[in-house]
């Protein structure tokens, strides 16, 4: 589907972000998708030691005690 795309396709797809958005704001907005993608990409990405401290604070009931039942009725 996006194989077909040509370099006709790209500069016309350019040239209406330019009209929407306004040569001002394309640097504002393409810092923003880079600080977005950067964020994203440490978020994803698996951090090492981290899966038991994971593994204990995903399941906090298995750990707890039930809570002690009243004879009242």
């Amino acid at each position: 589907m996006l194989g077909n795309l040509t370099g006709w396709h790209l500069a016309i797809v350019l040239a209406i972000v330019l009209l929407l958005f306004g040569a001002a704001k394309l640097p504002a907005l393409s810092k923003s998708v880079a600080q977005s993608v950067k964020i994203f990409r440490t978020e994803v990405k698996p951090q090492s030691g981290d899966d038991s401290k994971l593994d204990a604070a995903a399941d906090p009931i298995d750990s707890a005690e039930p809570p002690a039942r009243s004879e009242h009725p």
